[in-house]
């Protein structure tokens, strides 16, 4: 799964929670201690015939589940179901029916059967029974916003501006809300599912479309079959009125199921996906192990994206278009990373939400391997250093360890320690062994384990049996430890010996051992020495320099994930972006500029070096340090901004160029901004839009609606969020309503951006717009498990929706006769519900 982590608000930095978890116990003598679901029974096959209701938004089931006892001989089947109704329950022996004792309470239902069977002695229980998802009791959570496990969007039809849609998502454990199971990472089976549905939709499931049969009544049934095992939370259906858009990779159907309006962009979008299958498939020595792939969109997706095996649902957001997509693809990691899933996730599952880590942690290290083979090391390193932010900038998540057993919930292990900091983990692994070693020992973890389950210790025996090495060390610090390496470093001089000392302090509670990459810069140029640091607060290391060293660069090759104490000089700053071929250190030398600094010749050479940067994230980044109402820095940079502005590959340098020219007020670059109005590219537009708000703000009404803003990236958005709420643009609305809905954090980081923000907040509930009040109140819902647990920020959320109320109640009043204002009263104490 990709979840959509709730960024750049840094509510964890503002409002530091300060709750400390438990070391992992394996014990269980800690007073939470989640074990593995104990297998009782083994699930052999799964075969389901479905029909729809869509006005009441349930589904009519059959079930035949074939199964037998995992080693204890018993008589009983206990299966999950999740807000049911349960008509029948019987022995299928040869397709007739023998009725069975069932008792079903509590969303499980227990089965007596008909006599004690042994191990590896199979039944086939049928089951007919009613899936009722808006009855199921269990809750969202940060990872995953809503637990229903089947969703009707539409289903009667009566929002014009959405499409009918039903689809499933099943992790962590909903499929049970949809067909009788044992939801339960660890239980894997073959299936088949029969979909009746209106004959004008498409379907999709897992496996291979088998048959498909016209009935009548404009209905039409699909039979869908998966011959390979897989877990239950992975079974998946998607129905709608879908353009599939047909690809291959080798002998294998892929394909891209989008709405209709989509279509001619479907390829650009998913269009790399079977150069990535060929690509996982090589570089695991494991080809593609299913029988097709396919891609799908659903409207109000529940969470970002969804592995669910040969047919992964994608949220609505992958949905871009040109003016998007020639910026840059902003969904092609997800992809990445849901393929990747079907090696690590789909054909190795972890074997309890504890052990996560084999599943969410190869998947997010998987974005950099593609990144690094597609376009470079460069960007790879720069997803990663973002990554990791995500970790490194909230302390709420410093004591929590990889692998762990004591969660509250189990959806508590999707957060940026499995995903982000795991990620971390893997790429520092795989510099410590080399990538023989590394991916040779992923194939073996793969060919072990295949179709079964796995958990970090089988991931660590593979390691070890292809390199020879012994890994308990790093395991322990990082998979079964909290935390990372707090470093700084005193640096003495002697020059009878011509030797530099320094001092590594670790300053966290519990030290760490690693590897570590050290520049030296002796005259100018650079020495690396790679060191290994004992889990002590003090080592000390001796380096030969003809003097006192110009420079030390900690942490070089930007591989350690750390967190670095040190100043430096502009100088120095310059020396380091100008020697170092590694992304993380120019990246480091860049980001490390002063305001104050802003004169100083070395950081206009800096800024000068970096705008011809080959790696374009570096020229973009320079851009937007760049202030060329300095004069001292226009003197010296205007001519190659106005080059990048004009004439960079990268439209996203393009619109950082002119950003950066805006803060001139020249009129000379009227042109420039006229011309870039007209562009494709989304960014060049807003940036362009920005420049002639300045010179002529009467513009900007008649301009605006050339952009489509439906996808933007978060930074295009809050570029152009003054604009849009100063000029009251009706149509940009809905685009900002993401931006807004944390208002009183942003006047945290940012007042003058915060006041701008509830300005628009106060818009949007003063108004009866339904699209911009939903994406206001769907992000705060997604956002609520991912903020602090602090009774002041809950309570500073709560008194903005409760303000909203007020105001959208006015507007009810005003207009007692809108369609929709109803539903927006509806969503906004929904929001307030999930806040209490």
């Amino acid at each position: 799964m990709k979840k959509i982590f709730i960024a750049a608000l840094f509510l964890g930095a503002i409002f530091n929670s300060n709750t400390i978890f438990a070391q992992t116990e394996t014990s269980g003598r800690n007073p939470v201690y989640r074990a593995t679901h104990t297998k009782v029974t083994e699930l052999k096959h799964t075969k389901l015939k479905v029909s729809f209701d869509y006005q009441k938004e349930q589904m009519t089931g059959e079930e035949w589940l074939t199964a037998s006892p995992y080693f204890y001989a018993t008589n009983e089947l206990v299966l999950d179901a999740k807000g049911m109704l349960i008509h029948e329950v019987a022995l299928d022996k040869n397709g007739s029916k023998l009725p069975l004792k069932f008792d079903y309470k509590n969303d499980v239902l227990k089965i007596t059967l008909d006599k004690t069977y042994q191990k590896n002695q199979d039944y086939t229980v049928y089951i007919k029974y009613t899936a009722r998802p808006n009855e199921v009791k269990q809750e969202g959570s940060a990872a995953i916003n809503d637990a229903k496990g089947l969703y009707f969007i539409n289903a009667q039809g009566k929002d014009k501006d959405k499409p009918t849609q039903i689809w499933t998502q099943g992790e962590t454990e909903s499929s049970s809300a949809w067909f009788p199971t044992i939801d339960k990472s660890n239980q894997k089976t073959t299936q088949e599912i029969y979909m009746t549905v209106p004959d004008k939709y498409v379907t999709l499931s897992n496996g291979l479309l088998k048959d498909s049969k016209k009935e009548s009544g404009d209905l039409r049934t699909d039979h869908w079959v998966m011959d390979k095992r897989h877990s239950t939370y992975l079974f998946f259906m998607g129905v709608g009125d879908f353009a599939v858009v047909k690809d291959k990779w080798r002998n294998i159907d892929v394909d891209y199921y989008v709405e209709k309006e989509y279509e001619p962009y479907a390829k650009q979008i998913f269009g790399l996906t079977p150069e990535m299958m060929e690509f996982y498939s090589k570089r695991l020595g494991y080809d593609y192990p299913w029988s097709k792939y396919a891609q799908i969109t659903g409207r109000d997706y529940v969470s970002g994206a969804m592995e669910n095996t040969t047919a992964t649902l994608h949220q609505e957001s992958a949905q871009q278009k040109p003016g998007d997509l020639i910026d840059q693809n902003k969904w092609e990691n997800t992809i990445a990373h849901e393929l990747f899933h079907h090696w690590f996730g789909d054909l190795v599952t972890a074997e309890s939400w504890s052990n996560l880590t084999v599943n969410e942690s190869f998947a997010n290290y998987s974005e950099y391997l593609w990144l690094e083979h597609k376009y470079g090391k460069d960007d790879a390193d720069y997803h990663l250093r973002e990554d990791l932010s995500g970790y490194i900038h909230n302390p709420a998540l410093f004591n929590k360890d990889l692998v762990r057993f004591d969660y509250a919930s189990r959806e508590d292990v999707f957060d940026a320690i499995t995903y982000n900091k795991g990620g971390g983990i893997l790429h520092m692994l795989r510099n410590y062994l080399g990538d023989d070693a590394f991916f040779a020992s992923l194939t073996d973890y793969l060919k072990t384990n295949e179709y079964q389950n796995g958990e970090a210790h089988q991931l660590r025996l593979s390691f070890e049996k292809v390199s020879g090495k012994d890994l308990n060390w790093f395991f322990n610090q990082w998979y079964f430890g909290s935390g990372n390496p707090k470093l700084s470093y005193t640096t003495t001089y002697e020059p009878v010996k011509k030797q530099v000392t320094v001092v590594i302090n670790q300053s966290q509670d519990k030290p760490f051992e690693f590897p570590l990459a050290i520049d030296v810069y002796d005259n100018g140029k650079p020495k690396r020495t790679n060191v290994w640091v004992d889990a002590k607060a003090k080592n000390t290391f001796t380096f030969d320099s003809s003097k006192t060293p110009d420079l030390i660069n900690f942490n070089a090759d930007g591989i350690l994930l750390s967190e670095i104490t040190e100043t430096k000089t502009p100088e120095q700053n310059l020396l380091q972006f100008t020697n170092s071929k590694e992304f993380l250190s120019r990246y480091r030398a860049l980001a490390s500029i002063k305001e104050a600094d802003a004169k100083n010749p070395a950081v206009i050479k800096l800024l000068a070096a970096a705008l011809k940067d080959p790696f374009f994230r570096i020229r973009e980044q320079a851009l937007e340090q760049i202030d060329l109402s300095n004069a001292d820095q226009a003197k010296a940079l205007t001519a190659d901004v106005e080059k990048l502005a004009s004439n960079d590959p990268k439209t996203l340098v393009q619109a950082a160029a002119i950003s950066a020219l805006t803060k001139t007020k020249n009129a000379k670059y009227t042109s420039l901004y006229e011309k870039g109005i007209n562009a494709v590219s989304n960014s060049v537009k807003g940036a362009s839009l920005a420049g002639i708000a300045d010179l002529d703000p009467s513009k900007v009404a008649g301009l605006a609606d050339k952009i489509d803003l439906d996808n933007a990236s978060e930074d295009l958005i809050t570029k152009l969020l003054p604009i849009i709420v100063k000029n009251k643009i009706e149509k940009q609305m809905p685009a900002i309503g993401q931006a807004v809905a944390f208002y009183p954090f942003i006047k945290f980081q940012d007042p003058v951006l915060g006041k701008t923000a509830e300005e628009g907040y106060n818009w949007i509930m003063s108004s009866d717009n339904l699209k911009a009040t939903e994406k206001v109140t769907k992000v705060l819902v997604q956002a609520k498990s991912q903020i602090p647990d602090n009774p002041q920020v809950k309570m500073m959320i709560v008194q903005m929706l409760k303000d909203g109320l007020t105001k959208k109640m006015e507007v009810l009043k005003a207009n007692p006769n809108s369609p929709t204002i109803h539903q927006q009263v509806d969503a906004i104490n929904k929001a307030l519900e999930a806040y209490k």
